[in-house]
């Protein structure tokens, strides 16, 4: 017959034993520690100075004083002196100030998923009311999903890692997305729409830097509004959400009869853009547009004196950019 219980090494009692009092109370003090097990302080290296009876204390790599050579051992004062004890792998204890619940590798002590706070760090996943997977880490299903402020503001933040990856938000229906919004494959904003999950129509653009927005499917409506103006080296331009596209200039210049070129600011869809020219100044001017494209307009002014001064000229184009 063994000495000790298989599991726990408790002390058993012995045919005709003696004192059999001390046995007994000696595996009462073991299950005295094992029980509900506690610990003061997990990866403990230094003894407390003045230590009591009672906590528990889990020593870990570098255990000094009294404590050395006693690493990964169950530490407890009994009557003037450390009593050691060697956990088994699958023990768990608590941390008494903390709650934070481990369990014993075999060698360390480690985080039990769903414990103490700790315990919550660096999780694979995390399912609320259902079951995450290795895309959708964090998943919830419920009727509303509350993020609150803790005092002043709060901002959900997306992250995306290159220019070229997608940061968005996504909206579905039946898991098939009908709208999109966000930063999709490169740093623009834009918003997309769907009807079948699979088609996607950009409804919307807006350029960093460049103070406009674009849109690629304009409603024919002529009260839709401007979707985009700028300027350039070339002059103004404006587009409405009709089509419509007008280009203006006011200080263009052509020399004498030999022909100008005027690129436009913006191109036109075709050729087929109207160009007027108004001559500037106190001298009779004629001007004639000899060609159109869809990006330049050529233009002839003419003196009726004669003169070589620079014609100022005002110029203005008016078609469609869609």
């Amino acid at each position: 017959m063994s000495d000790i219980s298989p599991r726990l090494a408790l002390p058993l009692l012995q045919p005709a034993q003696a004192q059999k009092h001390v046995t007994h109370n000696e595996a009462l003090r073991i299950l005295d520690i094992f029980v509900q097990l506690t610990i003061e302080e997990f990866d403990a290296s230094d003894p407390p100075v003045s230590p009591v009876e009672g906590p528990i204390y889990a020593v870990g790599a570098g255990g000094t004083g009294d404590w050395f050579g006693a690493t990964g051992k169950l530490a407890t004062w009994v009557d003037g002196a450390w009593q050691f004890h060697t956990p088994t792998a699958g023990w768990i204890g608590a941390h008494a100030a903390t709650s934070e619940v481990r369990v014993f590798t075999g060698s360390v002590w480690s985080a039990v998923t769903g414990g103490g706070a700790a315990s919550t760090q660096n999780l694979a996943g995390v399912g609320v009311n259902t079951t995450s997977d290795l895309t959708n880490r964090l998943s919830v299903v419920a009727p509303a999903t509350l993020l609150n402020h803790e005092g002043a503001g709060h901002q959900l933040k997306i992250n995306k890692a290159a220019v070229a990856d997608t940061a968005s938000l996504l909206f579905q229906n039946g898991f098939s997305g009908r709208a999109e919004f966000g930063l999709t494959g490169d740093d623009d904003f834009s918003v997309k729409l769907s009807a079948d999950g699979s088609t996607w129509v950009e409804a919307l653009r807006l350029a960093p830097g460049d103070e406009v927005y674009t849109t690629s499917n304009p409603p024919p409506d002529g009260g839709a509004g401007v979707v985009e103006t700028g300027s350039n080296a070339n002059g103004s331009y404006t587009r409405f959400g009709d089509g419509t596209q007008m280009c203006w200039k006011n200080d263009f210049v052509a020399a004498g009869s030999s022909a100008g070129v005027w690129t436009f600011p913006a191109a036109f869809v075709d050729t087929t853009a109207a160009v007027t020219a108004t001559a500037r100044g106190n001298f009779a001017r004629f001007i004639t547009v000899t060609g159109v494209t869809a990006t330049t307009a050529t233009l002839n002014t003419y003196t009726q004196d004669g003169g070589t001064e620079l014609p100022d000229t005002s110029i203005m184009a008016i078609g469609r950019w869609s």
